[in-house]
């Protein structure tokens, strides 16, 4: 979950524009995300304007009866960010000005920092300020000087992205009154910074550009009060640096001690004691998804006793969604004869510790006509997104597409003669998948002979090889890896067996 945080105070001309604009970003960059917009004591009609996009985006509104100023607000958003994930390690929040003088657009590349490893990325101000007074420019370049922040040039700008247990670890280290930010305006930016830095494994800039000229009213900065609150403000940010390093300093002697007691030889026991042998570390957790990557299956399809196209079905490698380790399967069936001609392609990344689906891409060409679907499914937040679509639907837990469901069946136990049900398709009306166990038998495919157990799998209301009316079944070798020696389903002009023909084991993980 992506936490936009939007301190604001008298921008109704501004604040639904940039607010709309942060839906545009995460349409085209699909990523679940929440707004957290706090109205700071706004006078101009600014709730009025929040009250009407919170009808429509993701979005929590906090307010402030009286004005208290940026840095309260800010930290108030952020401590509610910190509060509602479940999830520090993999969440982040993105903290924005409601003024548009950083555009969101900048909010994808903040973000890929954070997905790439970094644990706090700043925007930093590139270029002239445009639009924006001398006094102003020059307030702008010497700020930052005056409250530095080791490894990060523009500590001012406001605009950053941070995982959300480095928050949780500055928030623990935090003033003893218990307030994070101790400042206010340009200053509480630097604070955070200063605040956040120490605890970060990698710290990132992203050049952003500072537009004045998009102000939709006067500026609020004085550039001479900004630079007398800077001056004044540096024994705050130098006790934000110095506490985080001084904290590091002192966790080093008992990690020291921990590792001189850990690496000491444990001393010699006596003749007449009896000494039981030291208990073997535990195994490391399996993975849920237990297929290998480099397995591959080629099928041969049949209409009949034609050959009519083939299939193939593979672990094609370990990729990282939505911030989550998964493995991506791909499940290619091209094929036709005379006037009809298939071409489909089923990708699914599914989380390697839960299998859970996280994207499915189904791309068809069928009869010269072309579809293209993609989905983003996050099982954490109990939603799916569909491309092209701006809305966010409901999932189940542990949520199944077609191209996953081909492998996580080959985990279940299953009995003869049994009928089971799995509420796990992604899509919640099109549940109850069911499972038919129907009978075993021996059949000859890819040179050999196999036992082989025989399942039908239904997808109510779903379309494609598992449809209702697809009337689909598969054989599954009868053995710990449950490999798939062929899938029978119906299409339009008449039902079509995929044989297996080839196939690669690696050793399992």
């Amino acid at each position: 979950m992506i936490y936009v945080c939007v301190p604001v105070h008298n921008e109704a001309r501004t604040a639904g524009l940039v607010l709309w604009k942060v839906r545009q970003v995460f349409t085209r960059f699909p990523r679940e995300y929440h707004l957290l917009v706090c109205d700071d004591g706004s006078t101009d009609g600014t709730a009025d304007v929040l009250a009407a996009y919170a009808r429509v985006l993701p979005m929590t509104v906090l307010r402030h009866a009286e004005r208290r100023g940026y840095g309260p607000s800010l930290e108030a958003l952020l401590r509610l960010a910190l509060q509602r994930t479940d999830r520090p390690k993999r969440d982040c929040a993105v903290t924005l000005h409601a003024d548009f003088m950083h555009g969101p657009d900048a909010m994808e590349d903040l973000v890929k920092r954070l997905e790439s490893g970094a644990d706090l990325a700043v925007a930093e101000h590139v270029g002239p300020l445009a639009g924006a007074p001398r006094a102003l420019r020059w307030a702008r370049r010497w700020a930052p000087r005056l409250l530095p922040v080791p490894g990060v040039r523009d500590s001012v700008s406001g605009f950053l992205a941070l995982r959300l247990i480095v928050l949780r670890q500055a928030v623990r280290q935090a003033d003893p009154t218990g307030a994070l930010l101790t400042t206010d305006g340009w200053c509480a930016s630097a604070e955070l910074v200063a605040r956040l830095a120490p605890h970060a494994r990698r710290v990132e800039a992203v050049p952003a550009a500072a537009r004045y000229d998009l102000h939709q009213r006067p500026s609020r900065v004085h550039p001479l009060r900004q630079l007398v609150a800077a001056w004044r403000a540096r024994p705050a940010i130098r006790a934000a640096r110095g506490a985080a390093a001084l904290l590091t300093l002192l966790a080093l002697p008992a990690a020291s001690r921990a590792q001189d007691t850990t690496s000491a030889p444990p001393p010699a026991p006596l003749a007449s004691d009896s000494v039981a042998p030291p208990s073997p570390p535990p195994p490391p957790a399996a993975p849920a998804v237990p297929f290998p990557v480099g397995e591959r299956f080629r099928y041969q399809a049949k209409f009949g006793i034609l050959n009519v196209g083939q299939a193939t079905m593979e672990v094609a490698g370990i990729d990282t969604i939505h911030g989550v380790e998964t493995v991506r399967f791909r499940f290619r069936l091209r094929g036709g004869a005379l006037w009809y001609q298939l071409t489909q392609t089923m990708e699914s990344w599914v989380g390697r510790a839960d299998f859970a689906s996280r994207r499915f891409v189904q791309d068809t060409e069928e009869r010269g006509k072309e579809r293209h679907r993609r989905y983003d499914i996050f099982p954490d937040s109990g939603i799916y997104r569909e491309e092209g679509r701006d809305t966010a639907l409901a999932t189940v837990e542990q949520p199944l597409d077609d191209a996953a469901f081909l492998y996580w069946i080959r985990t279940v136990p299953l009995e003869l003669g049994k009928r089971y049900e799995f509420r796990r398709y992604f899509r919640p009306d099109r549940n109850p998948v069911i499972v038919h166990v129907v009978k075993r038998e021996r059949v000859n495919v890819a040179g050999r002979k196999w036992n082989a157990i025989v399942i039908r799998p239904v997808i109510p209301r779903g379309r494609g090889i598992f449809a209702e009316k697809a009337d689909a079944l598969m054989w599954l070798s009868d053995d710990d890896r449950r490999v798939m020696l062929a899938l029978q389903s119906s299409f339009s002009f008449g039902q079509v067996t995929l044989k297996l023909k080839e196939y690669t084991l690696p050793e399992q993980p």
